[in-house]
């Protein structure tokens, strides 16, 4: 299988930055499930087991044609976890699937200040980056990494239980705070390191704020706790001249002004069903680059190879023109996607998204 070359800096940068037309529209996924990349390679890609696999993970994003390697340092912060005190949920592995966890509605496992305080958080001096050092030798020209993390508000609400959390947004605002505070310093830490590690070529941050019908909160709670710490994290990418993608699903014009404030660069997935990516695209034109939108509620979960490559070549005819879109899911790519689909999505990509973009 011939690889394709890639060229962060001419073609993803590009993009992200809103520069223009690069030479193609690039490839981008926040997460692509290791079933689908089993099944694509025809050989294990498990992300979760980088110390194993860490050559044939690469091996997965060089040859689908991404211009870059997403890594995350690797800690144990996920409350999803954790065992709460009610709601919990969990699924057994089985041949197509690794056991999951999901986070708690109802009551989590911090409910109070001494809660909290005796909480056992991850020491910043005792976090495993040594991935990003192992990756250096493997990394082949003209590909960077994109340091990965996320989810202080969402973490916060899953160690309280939503529930709890929105009861807490009222009754016990002192907690919420110092909980917000606690993961925002934390993951601050996170990024501030990977911002200098070596062919570091971006920052992802995700946080899925929002419902397709609404936020998940107020904006005045958004904007009281978590976009304080996403400014943090923009003002640290312009620091190291790194683009800043932010991924949140729903649909987001409320706090859109408030997610530029935050300095992001490129907004991903634009759930189909939540905006209409021309539209994004028109009323952000030259401010965020769009990424993704192709629709995992139909096309690439139930659709066939044809109907993919239909609408692969769709949204590259609408809102590839003028550069600013990179083409992907819209949200990751679980591992219900058929391989066949998800090949035909990334090679008519690869096929029809070359510019200038010439689709009757």
């Amino acid at each position: 299988m011939k690889k394709p070359q890639p060229d962060f800096d001419n073609r993803l940068r590009k993009v992200l930055l809103c520069q223009g037309e690069p030479d193609r529209v690039p490839l981008a996924e926040l997460i692509v499930d290791p079933y689908v990349m089993h099944q694509y390679m025809g050989k294990p890609c498990w992300e979760a087991k980088l110390n194993e696999r860490l050559p044939d993970y690469l091996d997965f994003w060089h040859t689908a044609g991404y211009d870059y390697l997403k890594l995350s340092p690797s800690l144990t912060l996920n409350p999803a976890d954790r065992k709460p005190k009610e709601g919990e949920r969990r699924s057994d592995a089985s041949d197509l699937d690794q056991a999951r966890s999901w986070a708690p509605e109802g009551t989590g496992f911090i409910t109070s200040m001494q809660e909290f305080e005796s909480y056992q958080w991850p020491k910043l001096n005792e976090i495993d980056y040594s991935v990003f050092d192992r990756v250096q030798p493997l990394l082949p020209d003209g590909m960077k990494i994109i340091g990965q993390y996320g989810d202080i508000f969402t973490f916060t609400w899953e160690f309280m239980g939503f529930e709890q959390f929105s009861y807490a947004l009222v009754e016990q605002p002192e907690l919420v705070e110092a909980i917000f505070n606690k993961i925002g310093e934390i993951e601050y830490s996170l990024f501030s390191h990977m911002a200098e590690v070596p062919n570091m070529g971006a920052i992802w941050y995700s946080d899925d704020i929002a419902y397709t019908e609404g936020l998940l909160i107020s904006p005045a709670t958004l904007r009281k706790y978590l976009f304080p710490w996403m400014k943090k994290i923009g003002d640290l990418c312009k620091q190291h001249n790194l683009p800043f993608l932010y991924h949140t699903d729903g649909v987001l014009w409320e706090v859109m002004d408030d997610l530029l404030d935050c300095g992001i660069n490129a907004l991903q997935p634009i759930e189909p069903k939540a905006m209409d990516i021309v539209d994004v695209k028109k009323r952000l034109a030259g401010k965020v680059a769009v990424i993704g939108n192709i629709d995992l509620g139909y096309t690439l979960t139930r659709g066939t190879p044809e109907e993919v490559a239909a609408e692969v070549k769709q949204r590259i005819k609408e809102v590839g023109p003028g550069g600013g879109y990179a083409l992907g899911s819209s949200n990751t790519v679980p591992n219900y996607v058929p391989v066949q689909n998800y090949r035909a999505m990334v090679e008519t990509c690869l096929q029809f998204g070359k510019y200038p973009i010439q689709i009757d």
